[in-house]
């Protein structure tokens, strides 16, 4: 259908239930699926064909949908996509690239921001989706999860099974592959830590320098010899450094034989909230107050000792043309004074704003449904999307601020489905240090992206110069980027932006690797020298080696 410059047609359902949203990755992680690290063990024999595989290729009538994933921007043109059922199955795929001379990519959920997983220059496209298994590892003491497993598969057979939980994303299609390397977080990381802190070892397809693939293990054990590549993706990021074909997970200090002592316990119920601030009433001051609010509450209430660290609210200053402002939010009902925790936080962030909000839900539910409520769920996988990401350390300044209401309230430019998707953060996620795993931004209080989300290619202009100019005009002081200092702490890798690279929307000298690693890049680009020595896993904003 014919659009007018600049004016978006969307679905408003997806939107204006706070849909747009996903915490860990509204679409999340970069390459999803893409690396992964071993402990020394035997090298998986390799097999040039093996039963269970398939392999889809331009004539057949899967390719349509295997050729791309959820970001409907992306669409790739492969020789043949590999939907592979075992590791011995990725280590005969990654060979067979290898020997060929093909470029090779791997994706579990398909949730990428950027085209990592359909360039025009990859030739075989490795797709995990259909290595789903969640089991427990009574050897290890440690639940394996494979990387297509779908987050919202990962609760349920954990909570079903053992009555424990990974607090990860709250997109339920995100796979635990990409997700987990890259750091994942979610509704519950105030409480429990990222996803990553809960990893104990891989399994990882590796290229060694003769050009041989094998499988090996890696753990965060002190004396694993590989530990290494297991810390490397604690945050690395996907598309690195080879290709995971299983995640351990068990937290730190577990103790004991019993499976339901090896991982969290997710609350019994939650308090869910969606308040909304109309467009219709809110000035330029009022926004700003709103806004101020919002930032001053998480720079005061974000310790790994808060009482708060029990609630986790996305706000989500969608453009004028959806009509409000949204403040989703969900507390533990088991916490101390529950109720009057979540009660006294939306108070705090209207306070003096003048305008009071709708209440569109207020309601309890259990844990396990809580999981696929859409007010922080992704969105509906055939929209086409670009985000940007923010990791904050105190509250807004007044340029981003006034920058977010300027682009928020354009007249030129009309999408409900763009918006500013700021996630609670801190709390137990700055219990660790920065060096600890790969994720070194380990004390900030709100974690967002500037998003846009959209139907027609025709207005891919628009939205992605929308996000673009919001983005850059938020962070004008630095270089258009938020570059680490008292008030930010750089980027989210599973949000994969390369416009990072590029100096006509990075003007700042900061690097992009630097914005998403900080001070671990080095110690990221030995890992990648030592374990992918040819550089066979690749992308735009892959590690480089040292």
């Amino acid at each position: 259908m014919p659009s007018n410059p600049g004016v978006i047609s969307t679905d408003r359902r997806v939107f204006l239930t706070g849909a747009a949203a996903a915490a860990g990755g509204v679409i999340a992680a970069s390459a999803a699926g893409l690396s992964t690290a071993g402990t020394a063990e035997a090298a998986v024999p390799v097999r040039r064909s093996a039963p269970g595989a398939v392999t889809v290729g331009p004539s057949d009538r899967r390719y349509a949908d295997l050729r791309r994933g959820t970001n409907q921007r992306w669409v790739g043109s492969p020789e043949r996509i590999h939907l592979a059922t075992s590791t011995a199955e990725v280590v005969a795929a990654v060979q067979q690239a290898v020997d060929t001379g093909r470029r090779l990519a791997v994706r579990s959920g398909g949730h990428c921001y950027e085209d990592f997983t359909t360039h025009h220059d990859i030739d075989v496209v490795l797709d995990l989706s259909r290595m789903d298994d969640i089991s427990y590892d009574a050897r290890r003491k440690a639940f394996a999860v494979q990387p297509g497993a779908a987050l919202g598969r990962v609760y349920d057979r954990l909570y079903k099974g053992w009555g424990v939980y990974l607090p990860a994303g709250n997109c339920p299609t995100v796979a635990a592959g990409g997700h987990i390397q890259g750091g994942g977080y979610g509704s519950m990381s105030r409480r429990d830590g990222l996803a990553v802190d809960h990893l104990y070892g891989i399994e990882i397809v590796v290229v060694q320098a003769d050009g041989t693939a094998r499988a090996i293990t890696a753990t965060r054990e002190a004396d694993d010899p590989h530990r290494d590549l297991w810390w490397a993706h604690t945050g690395g990021g996907g598309g690195n450094f080879g290709v995971v074909t299983r995640y351990w997970l068990r937290s730190p200090g577990a103790e004991g034989d019993d499976p339901a002592d090896q991982l969290p316990t997710p609350p019994r119920e939650v308090w869910l909230s969606e308040v909304a601030w109309p467009w219709q009433d809110l000035t330029q001051a009022r926004f700003s107050r709103l806004m101020w609010n919002h930032g001053d509450w998480h720079a005061r209430n974000s310790a790994p000792d808060s009482p708060y660290t029990a609630l986790f609210s996305q706000l989500k200053p969608f453009h004028k043309s959806a009509g409000a402002v949204v403040l989703d939010s969900l507390v533990d009902a088991g916490a101390p004074g529950a109720e009057r925790l979540l009660r006294n936080y939306i108070d705090a962030v209207g306070a003096g704003v003048g305008v009071e909000p709708e209440v569109r839900q207020y309601r309890r539910v259990p844990w396990l449904h809580a999981t696929q409520w859409p007010g922080f769920t992704g969105p509906d996988p055939t929209v086409r999307f670009k985000g940007k990401s923010v990791y904050a350390r105190r509250n807004y300044t007044d340029e981003q601020i006034a920058a977010a209401y300027r682009h928020l309230t354009r007249d030129d430019f009309r999408n409900p489905g763009a918006l500013l998707m700021i996630a609670s953060y801190g709390g137990a996620v700055n219990r660790v240090a920065p060096q600890d795993t790969a994720v070194p931004q380990r004390d900030s209080v709100l974690k967002y992206q500037v998003v846009s989300l959209w139907n027609d290619a025709a207005d891919d202009e628009a939205n992605i110069g929308w996000v673009r100019e919001c983005y850059r005009d938020m962070f004008a002081s630095t270089g258009g980027v938020p570059v680490p200092n008292e008030t930010n702490d750089g980027c989210f890798v599973n949000y994969a932006d390369t416009d990072l690279g590029d100096p006509q929307w990075n003007a700042s000298g900061v690097p992009w690797h630097d914005l998403y690693y900080k001070d671990n890049y080095t110690r990221l680009q030995r890992v990648k020298a030592h374990w992918d020595p040819t550089g066979f896993f690749r992308h735009a904003q892959s590690v480089r080696p040292a």
